[in-house]
């Protein structure tokens, strides 16, 4: 075992990522699935959604309050179906499972919150339209990027998230009939000063079938999945990197049938790879007055265009928010002693460059639509194979006037 350790400023840092059809990232999935049908009718929907899967049954809880009329249980199905669980054989069966809602409308209290802000409620402190939405809880949220890759995001998560991706896909393309839904990577990378230096190791473990040896596994992943998804430059630079391929020996038992799922407890995959905190807000099955989505959305907007503009080598942000409060309570920052800058100067840019109000950055970003599903899986951040307003580098000239 080979210890991390920060003697010569080396160590070690490892990320993972989960493909769609993790029973936690399936409940994800059903979660923004059930959200982007709602404000696909009604925009203004407030949706709170959770999802628990275990073995063949489906429940759904949370708090709605909307004018759409959808149906649940046909939205269960064919996220289901389109992510490949048809049969036992996969790990759910379409056609014997339970599904049970629990769905109840918000809060009255919360709502009052959320439509008519403390900023509003007193007309001193009210100054435009953003000040009459306040926050929809109380919370904190974070925000982080670096220059390690040119989508500014850690590359152990980053890379972590390619192998998952192309194991879907490739499942998808049906290249082998073996690979079922349920899978997992994992990406160890060494640093050195502070910089990536080159692949410890990768684990990527898929779920299969029976009749499939673990030899043939191996070989097809690694040509397949490993090589397609990670640079060559990366591949062959180091000696001793570690190759595990479903180092548990067996994964014919997966998805739900194998693991109970519920939404939320990926969170960490959905962001940073543990390079960066985390406030603990789940995203999935949340609409954008709850800032746990809204507010890390734009905390990383921010810290994206400070990083790109050269302020800093890498810089997180945290955004503090009180329930029925338009403006932030705090908003901080760590540069991790890369700045190039003043930190003055850089409180001074976040300050004038980005309204953080949840109004503002619900309009910003355009947040009532439909886009919330394909974030449910590879990340909310630094996705190259997405348009997403937050990832915009668009601050970088208003930021510059500044200095």
């Amino acid at each position: 075992m080979e210890i991390n350790s920060t003697l010569n400023n080396s160590y070690l840092l490892t990320s993972e990522s989960v493909t769609e059809g993790h029973p936690d990232k399936l409940c994800d999935k059903i979660a923004d699935s059930i959200l982007d049908a709602l404000l696909a009718q009604d925009p203004e929907s407030k949706v709170a959604v959770e999802v628990a899967i275990s073995n063949q049954l489906v429940v759904l809880l949370g708090e709605v309050t909307s004018e759409a009329e959808v149906e649940f249980e046909e939205i269960v199905k064919k996220v289901l179906y389109e992510i490949g669980y048809k049969d036992k054989e996969t790990g759910f069966d379409l056609n014997s499972c339970c599904i049970i809602s629990n769905i109840n409308p918000q809060s009255s209290d919360i709502g009052t919150g959320v439509n008519n802000a403390l900023e509003s409620r007193d007309k001193k402190q009210a100054i435009d339209e953003f000040d009459q939405q306040g926050a929809g809880d109380q919370g904190i949220v974070f925000g982080f990027a670096c220059n390690e890759t040119t989508e500014y995001m850690p590359m152990p998560i980053y890379l972590a998230h390619q192998l998952t991706k192309q194991l879907a896909k490739t499942r998808h393309e049906n290249k082998e009939d073996f690979l079922l839904p349920d899978g997992k990577a994992q990406v160890t990378i060494e640093y050195k000063n502070d910089k990536p230096s080159s692949i410890n190791n990768i684990i990527v473990s898929s779920q299969h079938k029976e009749h499939v040896n673990n030899d043939q596994l191996e070989d097809f992943i690694i040509k397949e999945i490993i090589q397609k998804s990670i640079p060559d430059s990366l591949l062959d630079n180091t000696s001793s990197m570690l190759i595990h391929i479903n180092p548990s020996g067996r994964f014919v038992i997966g998805g739900p049938l194998g693991d109970a799922g519920l939404t939320g407890r990926k969170i960490v995959v959905d962001t940073y790879g543990g390079s960066a905190k985390h406030g603990g807000g789940a995203f999935s099955g949340k609409d954008p007055s709850k800032v746990d989505r809204t507010g890390a959305y734009m905390s990383r907007y921010i810290a994206k265009n400070l990083v790109a503009a050269e302020i800093a080598d890498k810089i997180e942000i945290q955004i503090a928010y009180g329930i029925g409060i338009a403006n932030p309570i705090a908003i901080n920052f760590d540069c991790f002693g890369t700045n190039k800058i003043d930190l003055e100067l850089i409180d001074t840019i976040i300050d004038q460059v980005f309204d953080c109000r949840p109004g503002a950055i619900i309009k910003k970003f355009d947040l009532k639509r439909p886009i919330y599903s394909q974030l449910s899986s590879y990340g909310h951040f630094g996705r190259d194979d997405l348009t997403l307003p937050w990832e915009n580098l668009d601050k970088i000239n208003a930021i510059k006037k500044l200095l």
